[in-house]
């Protein structure tokens, strides 16, 4: 599992990061593909296809962003970033809380931060 430097030296997964991909989203894209009709563009276009973006467990202390990589036959960690602890209880919170889920996506001003620290 990489940390932040150890992703930083992997600029050619850092370039592939789709950072407006959202779990919910993965999921319609990579697993439900009779919905594809209502997402316009937001579709698998072959099955080598594959997603590099950030999720939020909010079970994990200390907080973190875990970058994962997802194509139709499974999903990968690749990495486990530590970032401000605010900046993860906005998103969540921007997300709503869902009982029972505890997956989330990024918002705006933790990707601002994960751009930041990457070098995007």
């Amino acid at each position: 599992m990489w940390d932040l430097d150890e992703l930083k030296s992997h600029r050619d997964i850092v370039a592939a990061i789709n950072w407006e991909m959202t779990p919910e989203t993965a999921i319609e894209t990579y697993l439900e593909w009779g919905t594809g009709w209502s997402r316009k563009d937001s579709y698998m276009s072959h099955t080598e296809q594959e997603s590099y973006y950030f999720v939020i467990y909010d079970w994990e202390v200390p907080p973190q962003v875990t970058l994962v990589r997802r194509d139709v036959r499974d999903m990968e960690e690749k990495a486990k970033l530590l970032v401000p602890e605010d900046l993860i209880r906005s998103a969540v919170q921007e997300g709503g809380r869902k009982p029972g889920v505890g997956v989330y996506a990024i918002n705006n001003p933790l990707k601002r931060w994960l751009k930041e620290a990457l070098n995007c």
